[in-house]
């Protein structure tokens, strides 16, 4: 496929391109210091720079693809949404409804300007993290603000961005090609009507936005809304969910919705990575139990176990590739749960065990050559120990990026060190960016294109891989290994 350019973007949009690089964001960020190997990652970074875009997994909201609509302000856009951001405001003891994040009552009565001064005020706080070159990215490769964020120039950067998403070239579709994204997926709850993907489908655009099924509300029955999600998930696929059989086949409907919908995978963020396989007596038993209140310790944990290995079986009969984002202790700010709801910045890693949690999924379907199962970890002391070994023998498993917490470029590095040895580049799915924050995608993809040069430049200096080899990786790393692993080369 011919790389997309930016060749039919407005002229505003080229002069942005033209403008020069502010200093505090330079064109080598990230690569090595020594100069030998900088120039092998230039050069392999040159070459993928500007491949499209394939987000197979994240968490953009599709109503802005459906109704195209102007976002409204900077700080609903840039801000309130991404708690990579906010988190760390928090942590130094800025309160969110200064920073007009939502509660549960809604968007608190803050001036959006306001709030946009005191996220300047404290830029200096993210020196040193992934959000600090994510957000510069934004506001010069997007924006064309070249003053470095702070008190002093908040108003000016607010003003520039304010005015440019007034633009019909900054509404969501715009953006989208202008990103050079070639597919996004959103990730949906079984109890979700998918109208707005039905929107997207129904319009004249041919940008691709598909889904991927989320049915954590349905199988964690510690989730805050199981209960009413379960009726819901009744109401919508009309089966009879509290029988065993009836909530099974409602899954199977869903599924079949969902990939009309576009759907490609599924995608499970269960506390722990544990599989069970019980006979069909024990599982009913457990459903019972489940479903009527009446749930034993332990049962909550066993019926997720349980479905993970349901939802393998059924990912074997429709061909949905499997996603597993366990390890994240999540809510654990009680207070901030109680007042704002999920995602909210309060959810820390854990640790996680991987060889005998997937060892009775992956002994029913880890050599099944059609089924496909991407695990995720929040644990880094599970790369080279379990999970690369894992990946390195079973034919369905393969790993996804580093995720989250380490979705950063030393996290990316580790990543790459620690699992290349055992599991090699191609039991690995190339890069998810996995965000609510749509305008920092291709920033997020830009990073991971140049860790990965970066990595692969110093096997190239190394003598330990070829030049066209590395050249030949990258561009797997950046595009191909993601269609390939989210079954995307088949979709029209």
């Amino acid at each position: 496929m011919t790389p997309v350019t930016f060749a039919d973007q407005s002229a505003n949009d080229r002069s942005l391109q033209s403008m020069p690089t502010p200093s505090f964001f330079h064109e080598d960020r990230l690569f090595p210091a020594e100069a030998a190997v900088r120039g092998i990652a230039r050069e392999l970074h040159a070459s993928v720079r500007d491949l499209p875009i394939i987000s197979p997994h994240g968490h953009t909201d599709p109503r802005w693809f459906a109704s195209n609509e102007a976002f409204e302000n900077p700080t609903a856009l840039l801000l309130a949404p991404d708690h990579y951001v906010f988190r760390m405001l928090y942590s130094q003891g800025i309160r969110l409804a200064d920073l007009a994040i939502p509660d549960r009552n809604g968007v608190p009565a803050t001036d959006p300007r306001a709030a946009w001064r005191l996220f300047a005020e404290n830029f200096h706080l993210f020196r040193g993290t992934p959000s600090s070159i994510w957000l510069s990215h934004v506001l010069v490769k997007v924006f064309g603000v070249e003053d470095r964020l702070d008190g002093n120039t908040a108003d000016a950067a607010y003003d520039t961005i304010d005015a440019a998403l007034k633009r019909p070239d900054f509404r969501p579709r715009a953006l989208y090609d202008r990103f050079n994204i070639e597919l996004i997926a959103t990730t949906e709850s079984p109890v979700d009507t998918l109208d707005h993907h039905h929107s997207i489908a129904a319009s004249d655009w041919s940008g691709r936005v598909i889904t991927a099924y989320r049915p954590d509300c349905v199988i964690d029955a510690d989730h805050e809304d199981f209960h009413a999600s379960l009726e819901a998930f009744g109401d919508i696929t009309g089966e009879d969910v509290s029988r065993w059989d009836g909530y099974l086949a409602a899954h199977r409907q869903r599924r079949v919705d969902f990939m009309a919908a576009g759907a490609t995978s599924t995608d499970h963020g269960h506390p722990t990575a544990r599989t069970a396989d019980l006979d069909r007596g024990e599982a009913e038993a457990l459903f019972d139990r489940i479903v009527s209140q009446k749930q034993r310790d332990g049962d909550a944990e066993l019926f997720r176990a349980q479905m993970l290995t349901e939802m393998a079986a059924m990912s074997l009969e429709d061909g949905l590739v499997m996603q597993i984002h366990p390890g994240s202790f999540r809510n654990h700010n009680s207070p901030l749960f109680a007042s704002h709801g999920r995602d909210k910045g309060a959810d820390i890693p854990t640790r996680t065990d991987y060889v005998e949690a997937l060892r009775p999924l992956l002994n029913r379907f880890g050599n099944e050559p059609d089924f496909g199962c991407i695990v995720f970890t929040l644990d880094e002391t599970s790369y080279a120990r379990e999970l690369a070994p894992l990946a390195g023998h079973y034919p369905a498993l393969k790993l996804g990026p580093a995720w989250w917490f380490h979705d950063s470029p030393e996290g990316m590095m580790r990543f790459r060190e620690q699992t290349t040895e055992t599991a090699g580049f191609y039991n690995t799915v190339g890069f998810n960016d996995d965000t609510r924050a749509f305008l920092s995608i291709p920033a997020r993809h830009d990073v991971a294109r140049r860790v990965d040069c970066a990595f692969l430049a110093r096997l190239v200096a190394e003598h330990r891989l070829g030049l066209d080899e590395a050249h030949e990786t990258a561009r797997d790393l950046a595009y191909n290994l993601a269609k390939r692993a989210y079954k995307l080369d088949a979709q029209n």
